[in-house]
């Protein structure tokens, strides 16, 4: 098992960085995904393929899109096995009346903030560190 999994040391030593770019959340046919494309994230559903993208590679294919956002990474390589660290993460977001979507890659995991909200979600995530 690679990663950190004390929940703990996850929040204490996370540190948050905002990705530059403005991402929005596209769904394809399965068999229609464009092939020029560089989606941050795909993720294959039964309704349809989920690409996480930049607005701006959206617009320009013509793909409708939802859910402007900006991109936060979490500084701490975090464990797939960690127990309850997006959804302390999550909650205290949601206290602030802020929803996210997090993505969990294997090194770490990502937040998608909506857009205009993502300063608000650093300081919350810098106050949880401290």
């Amino acid at each position: 098992m690679s990663g950190e999994t004390n929940l703990d040391e996850l929040i204490k030593s996370m540190s948050a960085v905002l990705v530059e770019g403005l991402y929005v959340f596209v769904t394809v046919p399965p068999d229609q995904v464009p092939t020029n494309l560089n989606p941050r994230m795909t993720f294959e559903e039964a309704e349809g393929t989920t690409l996480i993208l930049l607005k701006s590679e959206a617009e320009a294919h013509g793909l409708p899109s939802e859910f402007p956002s900006r991109m936060i990474t979490l500084d701490i390589h975090s464990s797939l096995e960690a127990v309850g660290f997006m959804a302390r993460i999550a909650t205290e977001l949601a206290q602030h009346d802020m929803g996210v979507n997090p993505v969990s890659g294997f090194f770490h995991d990502h937040l998608f903030v909506p857009d205009g909200r993502e300063q608000d979600a650093l300081k919350v995530l810098q106050s949880m560190s401290k």
